[in-house]
């Protein structure tokens, strides 16, 4: 293949990316938000020049809107052994010794990406399979949610078998904008890397669409072509990313180095982290020369023909002058250093999260202490060594927002401090923000610190006073951030949030444990009727799919409270709770039932049109098998799945889907 001819190629590439970007852009503005930022023709013609870029290419990049790929939630990841195992790579923190490991040889350098490691199979050009690393030996099958990442390439000009292996990444940016839409600060993602590695396994794949996962590849583990040979690289691992670039994949950013250029080249990639916005902890070394890597073998941990790099942090020594204790919607108090400040990666820092008691207990904490700081992975701050150990920080005793007493309690071995008082105002704080957040009554306008303001103005002490807010329309107008348009748009939100579900009621109530999933699943067994909901026992609660003895008890602790009833009986005064239609016309022949469908469908496109129809006839749509369950669903009655032995086991009947329809019709 020819450079220009590659270079026209990687420049049809680069288009078709950006196509699909702008695509899907204006696809969600338009479906989401309701309003449009170009015209019918003008996304037609992007839309026809992306198809025909496909066609020229014989690529289909993953995410573009010229698929209209079908997938199904899964009740539960298959497992699959890797070939052979993934083993992790040796590492060193001295440039000096990466020298010396790469001795007189030419090698690779790039990132260590910081995500979830991918396996990714096609055959013909088409993705096939992906796996994820797991423990090295076995790995979880993620195929659908693959298909999901914004970048993967679910088709590709090579037409023979191809096997890679790639990091899959959430960019800083976007986890920072999936933090913000959730309101409950405990609730919120403490990294990309977790929230990645949720995201690449989730049950559903549209969960997965939704978090933007990114996959940069990194290492070519086989391509065997139409007719059965193995492409030849001339021996080149940067070969082997070029050609993985040009059949459409992001590879991870790579340098030539020798012995000579290597220190130069770590600087240059030590500068570069401070602006990227993807997550790395640290670099990765491999000879150029593949055969060359391949002879030198592997240890029983390690491969030889790589080696990892990990940033020697840059540490600097300062003292501890404060530690700030911050209330939570949970009550949990979480300890934060504040330190004079220092110079690190090139930013100042001053901050840094101490995660709870027992972690201060360890490094022997104490006011004063001389301590120094670092930034784990060039990133977050964290303190390395206290230099004093003088021990002498005490846990606040009594809550630094509502003065009340400070409770120590322990979870895990590891030790929390709490504030036991329920009318806390930091409290309050948090239960407001859930209460107003997207999945509860969405109240635009109220952010945490706009309900703050609010609280602190005692505007508001109960639910109910949200609605009522136009008492203070004098003081909200002239507050700082406000004015005459954002108090109209607020109550024009308050307004809108009157009409709503219960299950939005109860999940905003933040009741310990009950999250929407089981707020649905609690309203529509009750048959959306608070009052029956709220006067049920432990025993009837129990008798809800997925809610439990602790759960159940949580619920009636809640119910039982006199003065927590009082104000959400004002609440629902000022509520049009949204009645459920009965749909006399469906037989009943669900009622009460637990179904479980596992396997492919023949009948629907996905598994949620026919969890429809046994919501319909009354019943409800599991995801795991148990006593409780009155059928199994699956096409192959003879799998030796998990699903089926567990309902053999408990004596569920496994029927096909022609004979469910029949007995949700009533034939039998």
């Amino acid at each position: 293949m020819s450079v220009s001819h590659n270079e026209e190629k990687n420049q049809k590439l680069a288009r078709m990316k950006e196509l699909i970007r702008t695509l899907n852009e204006a696809a969600r503005v338009y479906y989401v938000d309701g309003n449009e930022i170009m015209s019918n023709l003008s996304y037609d013609q992007l839309y026809d020049e992306l198809e025909k870029l496909e066609q020229e290419t014989g690529m289909i990049l993953g995410g573009s809107p010229t698929q209209r790929v079908g997938f199904e939630v899964l009740s539960e990841l298959p497992k699959e052994r890797h070939p052979s195992p993934m083993l992790s790579l040796d590492k060193t923190k001295s440039v000096e010794e990466l020298a010396s490991w790469l001795g007189d040889k030419e090698g690779l350098l790039s990132w260590k990406m910081d995500g979830l490691t991918v396996v990714l199979s096609y055959h013909a050009g088409e993705l096939v399979k992906a796996v994820t690393r797991g423990n090295g030996e076995i790995g979880e099958v993620i195929t659908q949610n693959a298909r999901m990442f914004d970048n993967v390439p679910t088709r590709i000009s090579f037409a023979g078998d191809l096997v890679l292996r790639g990091e899959a990444i959430i960019t800083y940016s976007e986890f920072k904008k999936i933090n913000e839409t959730i309101a409950d600060a405990d609730a919120k993602y403490k990294n990309p890397r977790n929230l990645c590695s949720g995201s690449v396994r989730q049950l559903d794949p549209k969960v997965t669409k939704s978090r933007h996962v990114n996959l940069m590849a990194f290492a070519l583990v086989s391509a065997v072509d139409a007719q059965g040979e193995n492409v030849d690289f001339q021996n080149s691992r940067a070969a082997q990313y070029e050609f993985l670039r040009a059949q459409g994949f992001d590879v991870v950013e790579y340098k030539h180095v020798t012995n000579a250029t290597i220190a130069e080249t770590v600087q240059w990639f030590s500068e570069a982290i401070q602006h990227n916005d993807f997550p790395s902890d640290g670099l990765v070394l491999i000879y150029e020369d593949i055969a060359y890597g391949l002879s030198l073998g592997r240890t029983a941990k390690f491969p030889r023909n790589a080696i990892a790099f990990k940033w020697s942090d840059e540490q600097a020594e300062t003292v501890l002058r404060e530690v700030e204790w911050s209330p939570s919607r949970t009550g949990l108090i979480n300890p934060v250093a504040i330190f004079d400040p220092v110079e690190l990666e090139g930013t100042t820092v001053s901050r840094a999260s101490l995660h709870n008691l027992s972690y201060c207990e360890e490094l022997e904490l104490g006011i004063g202490d001389r301590i120094t700081v670092y930034k784990a992975n060039m990133i977050i701050p964290q303190i390395a060594e206290n230099r004093t150990r003088s021990g002498n920080l005490k846990p606040v005793e009594v809550c630094p927002v509502c003065g009340q007493p400070t409770e120590i309690r322990s979870d895990n071995e590891a030790k929390f401090l709490y504030c036991s008082n329920p009318d806390c105002a930091a409290k309050k704080i948090k239960n407001f923000s859930l209460f107003v957040s997207r999945d509860a009554l969405n109240i635009e306008g109220l952010s945490e610190q706009t309900l703050e303001k609010f609280i602190a103005h005692g505007f508001i002490h109960h639910y109910s006073d949200i609605f009522h807010l136009d008492r203070y329309r004098a003081d909200i107008v002239t507050m700082e951030g406000f004015g005459e348009k954002s108090y109209e748009n607020l109550m024009a939100a308050t307004e809108r949030a009157r009409h709503t579900e219960l299950y939005r009621v109860v999940y905003g109530l933040g009741i310990a444990g009950i999250g929407l999933a089981n707020a649905k699943v609690l309203c529509r067994h009750f048959g959306d009727d608070f009052t029956k909901l709220r006067a049920a026992g432990v025993d009837e609660l129990q008798e809800v799919d997925g809610i439990g003895a602790v759960l159940a008890e949580n619920l009636v602790r809640y119910f039982q409270d006199a003065t927590v009833m009082k104000q959400v009986d004002a609440l629902l005064q000022d509520l049009d709770i949204e009645k459920k239609v009965e749909d006399h016309t469906t037989p009943k022949t669900m009622e009460g039932k637990s179904v479980v469908i596992t396997g492919s469908l023949d009948h629907f496109e996905n598994r949620k049109e026919l969890q429809a129809l046994i919501e319909e006839a009354g019943g409800r749509a599991a995801g795991s098998v148990s006593a409780k369950t009155a059928y199994l669903v699956n096409n192959d009655i003879t799998s030796t799945s998990g699903k089926n032995k567990k309902a053999k086991e408990l004596g569920v009947p496994i029927v096909t889907e022609e004979e469910f329809l029949r007995i949700l019709k009533g034939e039998v």
